[in-house]
Parts: C-alpha cells; structure tokens; sequence
C-alpha cells in the first residue's frame, strides 16, 4: 500500500494542493456574504442540474414502465415487439454496458471542454435516441438502441459532481447533490404517472401508447438540452472556444455573480479546488489507488438495486398484486416519493455530520435491506407493497453520500482531475450493479417468476450487505493509509 502511495504523490505532488480547510482567512462579514453567494448559485445551478437529471432519468423508469403499458390490450412494448424475458434482460443489462464503458471517457473529455456545454450535448443526444424508440420494430432494434441510449447517458452523474465540484466546496456538496438526486425520484414516480395517461392514447393514430410516451419525452429533451447550454453558467468566465458558435453561446451565458461576490467565491473556492495539468498515467495512478475500491463496491449495491427497482418495480407489483396496467402504474410512483422523502430529510445531516458518512450510508443500507425482505416475505399482499416503499426510503441518501465521499476522498489528494475520473470511476464501474440486477435477475431469471422474485429480491439483499461491508472497509483504509488530512 505505501509503494502505491508513494507511486500517487509522484505523479501528482500534494505541495501544489491545499485543501486545508481550517485555515479560514474570512471576516464574519465575508463568511455571511458566502452564504449568501452560495444561496445564489444555488438558485441558478441546482434548478438547472435538476431538469438534466429528471430528463435523463426519465428514460430509464419510462422503459420500465413501457414493458408493462396496455399488456390487457396486448400493446405493451414486452407484447409489440414479441420480446421474449432474455430480450427484455438482455436490452436493460446492454444499457447499463454502454453506460460503463463510456463513462470515463466521457468525463475526461468535460474537464477539457465548457463542462456546461457537454452536459447540454448530453441531454440533447438523449433526447434524439429515444424520440427513435417511436419507430422500433423488433427484438434486435430494441437490444441495439439501448445500448445507444447508455452509451449517449454516459458521463451524466459524474459529469454532474464534476460540475458541481467546481463551484462548492466539499462540505457543502452532499446537500446540492440530495437536491438534484430528488429528479431521479420525481422522474421515475412522474413517469408512471404519465404511463398512466399514455395508456388512454393507445391506439391514437395507429401507434401504440408507449410509442406517443418515447416521441414526446425526446422532443422535450431535446429542447430543454438546448437550453441549458445557456442556462447552466461556465466557471471560467474567460474561457474561449476554438468554435464560433461555442463563443455565441457563452456570450449568452450571463455569470450568476457580480465582480466583488466572484472574487469572493474564488477566494474560498481555491482552498479546496486546484487546475493541475494531467496525463494518462495520472487516470492510471487514480484508478489503481486502494481507496477508490470500497467506494465502487458501495456504489454497486445500491445502485444495482435502485434500478433493480426502476427496471422491474412495475413487474413485482403486477406479481405481488395482480392489479390492473394502469392502477400497477399509479403504484409505482410513491416508491419514488419515499425515495424523495429520504433525500430531503438525511441528506442535510451528512453534510452536517461529515464524519458519520460512512454510518450515514450503512444505516440506510439497512433499511434497504428491511424493506426487501417486507416486500419478499411479508403475508398481507399490501404489506409486501410496503416493503416497496420501505426500501424506496432507504435507497434515498445512498448515492448522494457516496458521491460526497468520492469527491471528498479524491478531491483533497489528486485535485480536480481526481474529482473528474473517481466520480465517473465508482459511477461507471459501479453501474456493474446494474447490469447485474437487470441482466441476471426478474425477467433475466424466468424460473424466479413463479416464486414472485424471490431470490432475485434476496440477491439485492446480499449485494447490499457487501455494500455496508465496503463502508466500513473504506473507513480503515482512510486510518490506515495517511494522506495530508484524513477525514474520516
């Protein structure tokens, strides 16, 4: 472990970083205009990042939703395209495939480009891919244009913390993250909301509801991706593209903060940022680094089952419940809301309590776990449904106080770059939980069917177990091996 500690601080010389954030050089007067600075960041950034993350977010609990549309009518996307279960789990896990592979990539090429003009790029795309789904006839084309909808999706999450590392310090991230981690939860409980209401066009002009839900999601996307180019403010004020219409859009793009209050934010920005120059074997040095592993691991529990949920939340409480399309629609939505709930009431204690964290994490995790075994076990039909919502709950502060711990972690040893390529690392590697939950369980695992998912909610159940074991392992390995300042 020393030699690769050894290895890390020659490439990246932790003398050219100061994130020593107790030497706080402001007057009482200074430190209240910063509140007041950040409120107005807060007020440009977070409702912006919010739209993005809903939009992109969208897609996934839509598919989900798709499979199970009008199956009375027999017009469900599972029913159009004759898709076998393999099909189904096949289509979800490549999603997720071409999120990984792509994740990384993704994220270095922001850091070299107007971060806000890449985040628009990657609305837009998704915007145009699933205004496609409209047109899709069979099996193959489904497999092929999710893999696409990842590989266009890739780089979002970690783009997002990229972004916003670059306007608030560590101790404040974990709350602006909660806040616009609450799209994920509003976008999958709206869109089975909306499911609901596609399904009373089945049949309008020919085309299958689902197919009015695909073509009227990617036009708005698409619009809104436009206009967050504009909307989202570039950090560096002076920063000049080699491409014309580049400068014609940030000459649209007002700075959120007038001259004095951006000196300000700047002065207390560069305690923990740092704009180094970097190379390939500096994204080597990070990726073999020890620490970032607990934080991939944890990443891959909740998030394998957070989709999981997404994916198939539809599916088990058609299971559990025998309901009709649309009542199973309407159903999934307060999952999400739970979700929501958790965000907004916890995550401001991990921001509060940076050093409980870890703590914060796993006791979330534990009611993850809780709710899955409610959902799997319980008698009462309806109380299964609440173990739906019980993990719903529990899902809420996971990732924001995983991401928070990344950039905390990477952001005090490696700078910028560190924040960059650790947040696409545990975000892309990470997904691998979601490729396993989609690919291996539910529709991927037919037998499973017959038992109401079973197994398939019990394999969530250990692979959030591993994801409280690597909080815990995470933990050592920040007292055990000593960077500048350890914080947990």
């Amino acid at each position: 472990m020393s030699d690769l500690e050894d290895k890390s601080s020659a490439v990246i010389s932790q003398d050219k970083i100061n994130h020593d954030v107790d030497e706080v050089n402001f007057t009482e007067e200074e430190l209240a205009r910063l509140e007041k600075i950040y409120v107005k960041l807060d007020f440009r950034i977070i409702p912006a990042l919010w739209c993005l993350y809903f939009l992109t977010s969208f897609g996934s609990s839509a598919y989900g939703n798709t499979l199970t549309m009008n199956y009375t009518e027999g017009h469900s996307l599972k029913q159009t395209l004759n898709l076998t279960s393999k099909d189904t789990s096949t289509a979800s896990a490549l999603y997720y495939v071409g999120y990984i592979i792509f994740d990384v990539p993704m994220n270095i090429i922001m850091t070299k480009l107007a971060p806000q003009a890449w985040l628009s790029r990657i609305v837009i795309s998704v915007g145009l891919v699933y205004s496609c789904y409209a047109a899709l006839h069979g099996a193959g084309a489904i497999i092929a244009i999710r893999f696409i909808s990842g590989v266009c999706g890739a780089g979002t999450w970690p783009g997002m913390s990229y972004y916003i590392s670059l306007w608030y310090p560590p101790h404040r991230m974990t709350r602006r993250i909660g806040y616009y981690f609450t799209a994920a939860q509003m976008s999958a409980a709206v869109a089975g909301l909306v499911a609901a209401g596609f399904q009373r066009i089945d049949g309008n002009r020919g085309m299958e509801g689902w197919r009015w839900l695909f073509l009227t999601y990617g036009v708005i996307t698409v619009a809104v991706g436009i206009s967050l180019s504009v909307w989202l403010p570039d950090n560096q004020i002076d920063r000049q593209s080699r491409f014309k219409f580049m400068n014609k859009l940030k000459e649209l793009n007002v700075y959120p903060l007038d001259e004095s209050d951006r000196l300000l934010h700047e002065r207390d920005m560069s305690r923990y940022r740092t704009s180094l120059s970097w190379t390939w074997k500096d994204i080597y040095t990070i990726f073999l680094d020890i620490k970032l592993w607990p934080l991939i691991m944890m990443y891959f529990g909740v998030v394998g089952t957070g989709f999981g949920l997404a994916v198939f939340g539809t599916t088990l409480i058609k299971s559990v419940l025998g309901l009709s399309s649309i009542d199973v629609s309407l159903l999934y939505a307060p999952i999400w809301l739970f979700d929501l709930a958790a965000i907004l009431l916890i995550t401001p204690f991990s921001d509060k309590f940076k050093k409980l964290r870890p703590l914060i994490f796993s006791g979330a995790t534990v009611i993850i776990i809780v709710g899955l075994v409610v959902c799997t076990y319980a008698g009462p039909k309806w109380s299964r449904y609440g173990g739906l919502l019980i993990a719903g709950f529990g899902l809420g502060p996971t990732v924001p106080t995983c991401m928070s711990m990344t950039a905390e972690i990477f952001g005090r040893k490696y700078g910028d770059i560190g924040v960059a390529v650790s947040a696409a690392l545990v975000s892309g590697l990470g997904n691998l939980g979601s490729v396993t939950a989609t690919y291996a369980l539910y529709s991927g695992w037919p037998a499973d069917a017959a038992r109401q998912y079973e197994y398939s909610n019990m394999m969530l159940v250990v692979i959030c177990g591993f994801s409280i074991i690597s909080a815990g392992v995470c933990v050592l390995f920040q007292r055990v091996i000593k960077d500048k300042k350890t914080l947990y």
